[in-house]
């Protein structure tokens, strides 16, 4: 069998370019842009992602069994509140099994102000690269690209900060 020198440039090189594209693949690196999908709304509303272009949208996959996505729900009511009028929205996407009667008492009960949608085919959570773990919240600028992903309950502080920093200015 015949092998080639070891090539240390050669080497690195490839190692960067395989850890580069296995980021792209993972949706970890840069301002990925997610493929154009439909959901549909609790209220019966059917909408994509497309349509939220324009906006900075924050996209939250959450299950009512994780016990910190109940936990960061009142940071996300706060965030969208306190922006509302701008051009943010917030999109709060259960889990394909989360059952749908559950997720709709939940959003009915804490009076969820923004969209809620079930994403019983998994769709939605293959478009942002397969997210598995809740809560994963992904950050949108208004071109609809991913700009953070978030695993776990974010800081919302940091968090805010970022949104207004991606908001037009005024």
């Amino acid at each position: 069998m015949h092998r080639q020198p070891f090539n240390k440039s050669w080497n690195r090189r490839h190692c960067l370019l395989s850890l580069a594209a296995a980021l792209a693949l993972a949706g970890c690196g840069g301002a990925d842009t997610p493929p154009d999908v439909g959901y549909t709304l609790l209220d019966g509303r059917q909408t994509t992602l497309h349509a939220q272009r324009g906006k900075v949208l924050l996209v939250n996959f959450w299950a009512t069994s994780c016990t910190t996505c109940v936990a960061e729900m009142p940071h996300l009511i706060a965030n969208h509140q306190a922006l509302k009028g701008k051009p943010f929205d917030t999109l709060a996407v259960a889990m394909s099994y989360d059952p749908p009667d559950y997720v709709a008492e939940f959003a009915k009960t804490r009076a969820l102000p923004f969209g809620v949608a079930i994403d019983n085919t998994g769709k939605v959570a293959e478009a942002f690269g397969g997210v598995k773990l809740t809560p994963t919240t992904f950050l949108l600028d208004p071109q609809g690209r991913i700009v953070k992903r978030y695993v776990g309950q974010p800081d919302f502080d940091a968090l805010r900060r970022e949104i207004d920093q991606l908001l037009p200015k005024a």
